[in-house]
């Protein structure tokens, strides 16, 4: 019986894979040509996208820089041949109105105020955005900051924010003192009321009185000067800033085994879903005074960021709260087995992971939030969209429309943008599973 066998002594030379399976040829066929239907989809969105840039390339691309009306545009389109209404955009009003499109009617000799306001904003929020990057002890300058900002583009008396701060400050000492010897939540219910009784009876004439002896500040300035991005960027920040932690508030009462706790919850965040944001708007305009004191002039500012916070925390409060609910019963019998009260538990254990999972829908709100800012224009406030408005009313710029609302939408997008694809960096980051 013969015994044949084969033993390789040499590897087969490796062939290259067939070009339609690899590069930009492989990829369009593995994407955009898989079959029938995603072929003639394609095609036809090709075409789409090429009618819709060669009808806009020709119109955006308009050396009209440098004219200085409407007028001058059409003539310099005219010399180069090109005739009609929509023959070439008029960039000279961006040119001409940018600043005023930032700034709004704030004086010109202060623009390092909010310029400031606004670059120390990025110092406050990379602890917070990038805490493996930047050193750990400036989050103390990230919890100074909400008193810094409002100082800086409102000016005044620096005491007023400084009797501000010291409101949180004996309101902690006070939950800290009571907390020792008390429950938690008559400790916070107490500190609360202090800080209250604090702002709103004895910090006004203890910061006047401190004024008059040592008046360190600068220049007020008057919300009514406020206007353009700079008054979208402030309403935004501070709404958002202050949201996030009402809602996470919010939801955790909606939860709370106290029927009153969750009565009072539930009712805020069900009516406040059930009213436009515009309607709040209108109330914090014209009604809020009429509840005021009489001689109170609150800031009308001031107004439209409380129902803008109020507006997004009830809506901020679901989300996260579909973020506790989708964390399995197991974390919390896991946070009760090592002994943690139910605030331990919530900071350490439940709260970061409900708030991993709600990073999509948190941003979502904060992006619908600073787009919301464009309904100021309907309560007299001089947001960019307002500030078109005057400027197509001067004589100079009368018919121009499409440059100015291009140009503030790229400003809106490039905003929201940003904080999209931050959302994505962090879901990234902070991914622990497989997918």
């Amino acid at each position: 019986m013969s015994d044949v066998s084969f033993v390789r002594t040499e590897m087969l030379v490796e062939k290259a894979p067939p070009a339609t399976e690899v590069g930009v040829i492989g990829w369009m066929r593995h994407n955009l040509f898989t079959g029938w239907l995603n072929s003639t989809l394609t095609v036809l969105s090709v075409l789409g996208i090429y009618f819709v840039l060669a009808a806009l390339v020709p119109w955006a691309w308009s050396p009209t820089w440098s004219a200085a009306s409407l007028k001058e545009c059409r003539g310099i389109l005219a010399d180069l041949g090109r005739e009609g209404h929509f023959s070439g955009a008029c960039w000279g009003v961006i040119r001409d109105r940018w600043v005023q499109l930032f700034m709004g009617f704030y004086p010109s000799d202060y623009y390092w105020r909010p310029i400031a306001a606004f670059l120390l904003l990025g110092v406050a929020l990379s602890p917070v955005l990038f805490s493996d990057k930047v050193p750990a002890k400036l989050i103390w300058f990230t919890g100074l900051y909400p008193f810094l900002m409002p100082w800086l583009l409102w000016g005044g008396s620096v005491w007023v924010p400084l009797m501000v701060l010291a409101g949180f400050v004996i309101s902690y000492g006070v939950y800290r003192a009571i907390s020792d010897r008390m429950s938690e939540l008559l400790a916070l219910i107490v500190a609360v009321l202090v800080a209250f009784i604090w702002w709103l009876v004895l910090m006004g004439p203890i910061a006047g009185f401190l004024a008059n002896i040592i008046p360190i500040g600068m220049e007020a300035v008057g919300s009514r000067q406020f206007g353009g991005m700079m008054l979208s960027l402030t309403i935004g920040v501070v709404a958002i800033g202050f949201s996030l932690p009402i809602g996470i508030v919010l939801a955790l009462g909606r939860q709370s085994d106290l029927l009153i706790v969750k009565a009072l919850c539930v009712g805020f965040i069900e009516f406040i879903r059930g009213v436009p944001l515009i309607t709040l708007l209108f109330v914090a305009s014209t009604l809020l005074n009429i509840f005021m004191p009489p001689g109170t002039n609150f800031d009308i500012i001031m107004r439209v960021i409380i129902m803008a916070t109020l507006f997004a925390s009830a809506y901020m409060a679901e989300v996260i709260r579909g973020g506790l609910a989708a964390l399995p019963t197991g974390q919390y019998e896991g946070a009760d087995s090592l002994g943690l009260n139910y605030w331990q538990a919530q900071r350490l254990i439940i709260m970061p992971q409900a708030l991993k999972i709600s990073i999509p829908g948190i941003v979502s709100t904060f992006i619908g939030l600073f787009k919301d800012t464009t309904l100021v224009s309907v309560i007299g406030l001089l947001d960019p969209l307002g500030l078109s408005n005057g400027i197509r009313a001067n004589a100079e710029w009368n018919g121009v429309v499409w440059e100015l609302y291009g140009f503030i939408a790229l400003m809106f997008w490039v905003f929201c943008f940003s904080m999209s694809r931050y959302s994505m960096h962090l879901e990234r980051k902070l991914q622990t599973g497989h997918r």
